[in-house]
């Protein structure tokens, strides 16, 4: 996931469009879920509802913008 986060980062320094950033977020998004799918310990439900929290804000056309918190 650090990858794909760095990957991001980068398409977003080069200018990359928005639709090419928003397919890496989902894709991020994608990697979050089998990594919390395959976990599933105790006390991941703050990281479970940030997924969702993002994965929400994706649906509902809000702007993502990296390094800034959710």
């Amino acid at each position: 996931m650090l990858q794909r986060l760095e990957r991001i980062e980068k398409l977003r320094e080069g200018g990359a469009q928005a639709a090419v950033l928003l397919g890496e977020v989902r894709a991020l998004l994608s990697d979050g879920e089998r990594w919390l799918a395959s976990e599933r310990p105790e006390g991941l439900d703050d990281a479970r509802a940030a997924l969702d929290g993002c994965r929400a804000g994706l649906g509902d056309g809000e702007e993502v913008v990296t390094g800034t918190a959710v």
